[in-house]
């Protein structure tokens, strides 16, 4: 199992620190090494990542600032010069608690139990591959791919219109495509849509709720062939 991973620490010498450390376990890959919060949910929104090497004290946004903007938390690997923040890593469910400077053996012994969370997650998904989890008021709420009727990307957000509510979650469609099951299909740059929802269709568009979905011609082939037709 290899961890897509980013590094994030406003200092130079602890950057550069944790990559050695992380290009010498074959386990992970860093794909990114970011000087600030910002830097670094900018890459958490284009990219699927499992760990987060994150410093707690860096300016303007600390640690756990980035960490109440993600919409969706991967595994958390807290480093800090300090030990004054356990508890809130506690609060925050981090996966381990690193205190700078970090011994190889205290890392690897953190690497392992990533990929042990990293193997139990994965069982979990398996064995609940029906559903999708939504941050919503600070609290994940089990969304079942069969109440969901369709998906419309807003910007920097996306809304996922369910039968009973909406929710608006910070993520990209990309993302949400590799997450949702086979009777999902994006028709258009803007709209993923539940197959099993449409109420008809025309030319170059779709009704699903009452809502008219264009379908774009990229897709549309794709759809048709998706569809039992007669």
């Amino acid at each position: 199992m290899i961890l897509k991973c980013i590094i994030v620490d406003d200092e130079t010498m602890a950057r550069k620190a944790l990559q050695r450390l992380c290009e010498q376990h074959e386990s992970l890959e860093v794909v990114a090494i970011c000087e600030d919060a910002s830097q670094a949910l900018k890459i958490l929104a284009d990219q699927e990542i499992d760990l987060i090497w994150l410093d707690v004290e860096m300016p303007e946004l600390s640690g756990f600032d980035l960490l109440d903007r993600l919409p969706a938390m991967p595994q958390v690997i807290l480093t800090t010069g300090k030990t004054d923040y356990a508890f809130d890593a506690f609060q925050y469910q981090v996966t381990d608690y690193l205190k700078k400077p970090i011994a190889q053996p205290r890392f690897k012994l953190a690497v392992e139990k990533v990929l042990a969370m990293q193997k139990k997650q994965e069982q979990v998904r398996q064995g609940d591959n029906k559903a999708i989890y939504v941050k919503s008021d600070g609290r994940y709420v089990r969304v079942p791919y069969d109440s969901i009727m369709y998906i419309e990307n807003t910007g920097d957000y996306v809304k996922i219109l369910t039968s009973q509510q909406a929710f608006v979650v910070y993520t990209t469609m990309k993302s949400l495509e590799e997450k949702l099951g086979t009777q999902f299909l994006r028709v258009h740059r803007s709209y993923i849509i539940n197959l099993d929802k449409i109420v008809d269709i025309e030319e170059s568009n779709l009704v699903v709720a009452a809502k008219v979905i264009p379908i774009s011609r990229a897709n549309k082939a794709e759809l048709m062939s998706r569809l039992n037709l007669l």
